[in-house]
């Protein structure tokens, strides 16, 4: 009796049709991460904290001003470590828990090479700037003091539905070495990263985003924005409500979830227009748009900076 061979590439075929039938059938699914996720690159040196300042607060305790510069070669966001204080330690070997420590994003992804010292915290309706910094009760830093914090960041890409793997890391700042005349907020120029106004950014289902205008207005700032959609139907692209960074080294706009943010339909063959805002001081000048741009699949967000400095 003989048998008919069934060739490999058919009966591999039939197999992945029964286990996703199954799956279908199950109410579960697959979730494919998009080509051209960035990983956190080997090599890079993560995040590096700069002091700029060592002195007391009112109250007389330490306090220690900061700046955070990304240089893990990719869009980041970084946070220290939730409940965790940092660690002042003197030249004696004596350690000292700091339980005051603000030094991060503020949720916002910042450009590789680019630094800063604050950013926008609070709420929607009661917004603050929070500068960085880490207060250490009762404590006085001698000659040969060193502070740790430990942190964690993210890197490339924003996939709403692949969390990101954040990298533990713990920065060591010599309090003897104080930063003056720090420079915000590019710190390294990385070849090819800024982009200007009215250029066109690829998005979402073919679709082109620009930038057409940036103007100032009473409150701060007002940004005009315009899509194309080369499709037979209508359909949006996801930004959020972008932030900007000045030359003062602080983020300005309350960092929101671009993936749940409102979005402007365009027409088929058409255009859609919107503009959005951000409260800046009128004295803040060197100004760089932090856009999240909806690309290749839904919720999906790939970072750019735009220059604005001549506003």
């Amino acid at each position: 009796m003989s048998m008919n061979k069934v060739p490999i590439p058919i009966l591999v075929f039939v197999l992945l049709l029964l286990v996703g039938g199954y799956l279908l059938n199950a109410g579960g699914y697959v979730v494919v991460p998009a080509v051209g996720a960035t990983p956190t690159p080997r090599g890079a040196k993560g995040w590096t904290g700069i002091v700029t300042n060592v002195g007391k607060n009112d109250a007389g305790d330490l306090h220690i001003d900061l700046t955070i510069r990304n240089d893990t070669e990719a869009w980041s966001a970084m946070q220290t470590d939730v409940g965790k204080p940092a660690t002042l330690t003197t030249s004696d070997g004596k350690s000292t828990n700091c339980d005051t420590v603000f030094a991060g994003t503020g949720g916002t992804s910042l450009a590789p090479g680019f630094q800063m010292r604050g950013y926008t915290g609070g709420t929607k309706t009661a917004t603050k700037i929070q500068l960085l910094y880490v207060e250490c009760k009762g404590a006085v830093a001698s000659s040969g003091s060193k502070l740790s914090i430990g942190y964690n960041y993210v890197t490339g890409d924003y996939d709403l539905h692949v969390p990101s793997v954040p990298v533990n890391d713990t920065m060591v700042l010599d309090l003897d070495q104080v930063a003056k005349d720090v420079k915000y907020p590019v710190a390294t120029p990385v070849t090819g990263l800024i982009g200007k106004v009215g250029d066109k950014i690829n998005a979402i289902n073919s679709f082109t985003l620009t930038l057409t205008d940036a103007k100032r207005t009473a409150t701060g700032l007002e940004l005009h924005w315009q899509d194309y959609n080369p499709t037979d139907y209508p359909n949006y692209v996801h930004i959020g409500t972008p932030p900007v960074i000045g030359a003062d080294g602080i983020i300005y706009g309350l960092y929101e979830d671009p993936a749940i943010a409102d979005a402007t339909i365009a027409l088929s063959h058409g255009t859609g227009e919107w503009t959005t805002a951000v409260a800046i001081p009128k004295d803040v000048t060197g100004l760089y748009v932090l856009v999240s741009v909806e690309t290749r699949q839904s919720k999906y967000f790939v970072s750019h900076v735009i220059d604005i400095t001549d506003k």
